[in-house]
């Protein structure tokens, strides 16, 4: 994998439920034509981040991510922690966008002349497209990196042209009275009540409001779940042809050019629906709806079939990868580390993963998920953020390639941002991650503590771990 593969890789995960589904929700009820701040604002709390995962990447270029990362700077117990967030995270993050891609496709097939059976639609018992797709996704991903990549390119290039072809075509029909007020009065939010109240105003008495400049931040704080995924691009760190260039590249390249991409958006479809009158479930489609033009909310809703399906393979990818280097520390059973000598992927890992996302995306109500997969990321970041400046006074004989600037300042300013942003999560978020949690305490201590590669030595002629040496 090169730069260009890894950018493409980024670009592939990041744009998807953001641009899609998001943008119309934020602005309708949060921010209104600022929500392009909201974007900006959430892109640099992010940008911190990935300045920490590039120098962490190309330090240490190891399989795993943040799991790695930690492993060589906090040590193995803050490893697992971090990489029982990350398989939270991804693993959720690929169920919540199956579900949007089921939504989407249901919608372009209803437009084709097609219907799907109720009782296995969208919102249904058991969600039969979400669950296809990622067992096609899942086998597609067995088969090798490489061929998962040429599918991925495609698909990138059919999205990036769908939200060009969004910014160009609507450019036209931008009304500059829509932008009036630009950043709309604050207006008193509605209080939540016992655990569905967020913990800041739990904790601190904050109530929430909307519009005005709180609300530019509440909306960034929601369309943060649009720029998760470019850290997964450091996952791949062993199949990239020059890691320590190539990864912090990849990762802030992604990271840019999909900011630039929801700015635009954002300021077209506002410019086009005055903020009060957007749909917030489709409003790329009904934007163009909304100005007698259905034809292109159809091709708009095919390029959203096609941009959440590189979303959810790519997540899928990650979870792999992240299993993949926990199993080869042993801390879970070597077995599942296991390659095939023909793909070269741990197959087994790979198909008991796809399977679990599977289940959990047909099975599972439409919006359950959304903030377990925040919570678990944000809190991966912070670790992230804080083992930088640990890592540079353990080891300052290491090799870094890219360094933060600013060292420890930023780094400290981006995990703050990150634990901010998590006590904007509800109480009934935290104490499904606290179980969550109490469940990945429960295995390492019953199985990865007595079995880790640092309790107990080697076997003769075993290939030593690349994580833990």
């Amino acid at each position: 994998m090169t730069a260009l593969d890894l950018t493409d890789f980024g670009i592939g995960v990041i744009i998807g439920a953001g641009i899609f589904t998001l943008t119309g929700r934020a602005a309708a009820n949060y921010a209104g034509p600022s929500i392009a701040i909201s974007f900006v604002i959430a892109a640099i709390c992010c940008g911190l981040a990935a300045l920490c995962y590039a120098e962490f990447a190309s330090t240490v270029p190891v399989s795993g991510s943040a799991y790695t990362f930690s492993y060589a700077s906090l040590g193995e117990l803050v490893a697992w922690v971090i990489g029982w967030d990350l398989l939270l995270e991804l693993m959720l993050g690929a169920s919540v966008v199956a579900q949007g891609w089921s939504q989407y496709a249901t919608l372009l097939l209803d437009k084709l002349g097609f219907t799907v059976p109720t009782g296995v639609a969208p919102g249904s018992h058991f969600d039969l497209l979400a669950f296809l797709l990622v067992i096609v996704l899942t086998a597609l991903i067995s088969i090798g990196i490489r061929e998962s990549l040429r599918v991925n390119l495609v698909l990138v290039g059919v999205k990036l042209f769908i939200v060009l072809f969004v910014i160009v075509a609507g450019i036209g029909f931008i009304k500059s009275a829509n932008y009036s007020p630009f950043i709309p009065a604050s207006v008193a939010g509605k209080s939540s009540a016992g655990i569905h109240a967020p913990l800041i105003q739990v904790l601190f008495g904050v109530t929430p409001s909307t519009f005005g400049i709180a609300g530019i931040v509440a909306g960034a704080s929601i369309v943060f779940f649009a720029y998760i995924g470019f850290d997964v691009v450091a996952t791949t760190a062993e199949e990239a042809r020059n890691p320590q260039r190539d990864l912090p590249i990849g990762i802030i390249a992604s990271l840019v050019i999909c900011t630039v991409l929801y700015v635009a958006t954002t300021l077209v479809i506002t410019g086009m629906v005055k903020y009060t009158k957007i749909d917030p479930k489709a409003a790329l489609a009904s934007a163009f709806e909304s100005v007698g033009k259905p034809g292109f909310a159809t091709l708009i809703a095919a390029g959203a079939v096609a941009g959440l399906m590189t979303v959810v393979m790519t997540l899928i990818i990650g979870a792999t990868r992240v299993t993949f280097a926990m199993s080869r520390d042993w801390l879970l059973p070597p077995s599942l580390g296991r390659t095939n000598h023909r793909t070269g992927t741990p197959v087994r890992l790979t198909v008991m993963i796809g399977l679990a996302i599977a289940l959990i995306a047909s099975l599972t109500p439409i919006g359950k998920l959304e903030e377990m997969v925040n919570i678990g990321t944000l809190s991966a970041f912070a670790l992230v953020s804080l083992a930088v400046p640990v890592l540079r006074r353990r080891r300052p004989d290491l090799k870094r390639a890219f360094t933060v600037p600013f060292s420890p300042v930023l780094p400290v300013v981006a995990a703050l941002i990150s634990v901010y942003l998590m006590l904007n999560l509800s109480v009934e978020t935290w104490l499904r991650f606290l179980v969550w949690m109490a469940l990945g305490f429960l295995i390492y201590f019953t199985y990865g503590v007595r079995n880790s590669r640092l309790s107990v030595k080697a076997r003769e002629g075993e290939v030593p771990s690349l994580t833990s040496t």
